[in-house]
């Protein structure tokens, strides 16, 4: 089978560097990394007494690893919202968490060089576990400052309904 369906002439796998992320319907502005959407399933190994001295082994749970989000620091407060929907300092005793609507789903798309969507992903059921405001500053540096968010899922999914698009000549 062809590795590109609708441009054959493609060779070359698409890039990392082209992405967005949205979620409650709207992107998110000036997310610049992802980390990897990444699942283990843990093996469970059993044998017999009869058995041979190599066990047998079958799949058991499968964990979803957590999803770092980071962009440069700006007035965005999407990213500190969010994470005070699970905790928020000084909220009276018992309105600490919002639990009715801390969770989210999240989608990731991937693009092409041309800008075009070739694939998404659906993470399910996220939840911010981890929020840094403001990353480390250095008087002698000249970087960006970064926010970053780290969300735990339940699981994802590609979305097998978007298609490979048809790349301009």
């Amino acid at each position: 089978m062809a590795e590109f369906v609708v441009n054959s002439q493609r060779f070359d796998p698409y890039k990392n560097y082209k992405f967005r992320i949205k979620w409650d319907g709207h992107y998110v502005a000036g997310v610049s990394a992802i980390t990897e959407l990444k699942r283990v399933t843990d093996v469970v190994e059993h044998r017999e007494g009869a058995d041979p001295n190599a066990p047998r082994k079958s799949p058991g749970m499968t964990n979803f690893e957590a999803i770092t989000l980071e962009r440069g620091r700006t007035h965005d407060p999407a990213f500190e919202e969010w994470a005070n929907l699970v905790w928020r300092y000084g909220a009276s005793l018992g309105q600490e968490v919002a639990l009715r609507d801390f969770r989210r789903d999240v989608t990731i798309e991937l693009l092409n060089e041309a800008g075009q969507l070739v694939m998404a992903w659906h993470v399910h059921r996220c939840w911010p576990s981890e929020y840094v405001a403001l990353s480390d500053l250095y008087a002698d540096g000249d970087m960006v400052a970064f926010e970053r968010l780290t969300i735990q899922h339940e699981g994802w999914e590609r979305d097998v309904s978007v298609p490979e698009p048809s790349e301009p000549a």
